[in-house]
């Protein structure tokens, strides 16, 4: 079959043009890079493990009323999506010190902050995502204060039943990146959670250990990168049918 035209591709995944007008299909790259690229390697079934989780919190988020693109699972790399006008911001929530944050403010890594805090970074590769404030993002049009409200309200929204949804699975919700965008259906726009959510986006820690079970394991070289993305599957419950597959259990001998 003629594979669709190509949209766009970034580091992790692929748009396509959809099967209808205002869709995409949105693919899971094995593909994996830390540190603004500088650092890149091949995660064989990364990609499928991120489209199951994805979708799964996404659906999980929809039926708690939080808008989103993702319409539905389409294969074991694909989904459905609607096209969006995305918003040039990655929005990351912190409620725990790790990575950057505790690196610039010299905080030691795992201190539970006082409260959650959300941060701005502007989308560009070539600039590195840097910080951006408030001000910056209104100033410079990239989002007005309504925009910029609904985003408040979502990212709120999504941490709290996200700590919920992963502390139940044993697993501490230290940080996440989210990105949104405006999807308009006729005259009226509203602001959608868009991208992914994924160990690739997520920092994860196990209740117990603090094991790494994210994307840390492949910028650190702490390996076992797709082991950890199964056992978050795994605890949510999710396996992907190629790693079911595999796991037969035991066979009655007669």
């Amino acid at each position: 079959m003629k594979r669709r035209r190509m949209i766009y591709e970034g580091k992790a995944k692929i748009l396509y043009e959809g099967p209808e007008p205002g869709t995409l299909v949105q693919y899971f790259k094995d593909d994996t890079t830390a540190f603004d690229a500088t650092k890149r390697a091949t995660i064989e079934g990364k990609g499928v493990l991120n489209n199951r989780i994805s979708e799964y919190l996404m659906s999980q988020l929809t039926a708690i009323g939080v808008p989103t693109h993702f319409v539905r699972r389409l294969n074991m790399r694909e989904q459905l999506v609607k096209e969006v006008e995305i918003i040039p911001l990655e929005v990351v929530v912190r409620n725990i010190a790790a990575g950057s944050l505790a690196k610039r403010l010299g905080i030691e890594e795992g201190t539970v902050l006082p409260r959650s805090i959300i941060e701005y970074y502007y989308k560009k590769d070539e600039l590195h995502d840097p910080w951006v404030s408030e001000e910056h993002i209104t100033a410079f049009g990239w989002a007005n204060p309504q925009d910029l409200d609904d985003i408040v309200n979502l990212t709120i929204r999504i941490n709290d039943f996200l700590s919920g949804l992963f502390l139940g699975a044993n697993i501490k919700l230290v940080d996440f990146k989210v990105e949104f965008g405006r999807l308009w259906e006729n005259d009226y726009m509203r602001i959608v959670l868009a991208d992914e959510i994924s160990p690739d986006s997520c920092r994860l820690w196990d209740v117990s250990t603090n094991e790494k079970l994210d994307k840390d394991r492949f910028r650190r070289d702490l390996g076992g990168v797709v082991e950890a993305y199964s056992e978050v599957a795994r605890r949510l419950g999710i396996m992907p049918e190629s790693v079911q597959s595999e796991q037969k259990g035991p066979v009655l001998v007669k």
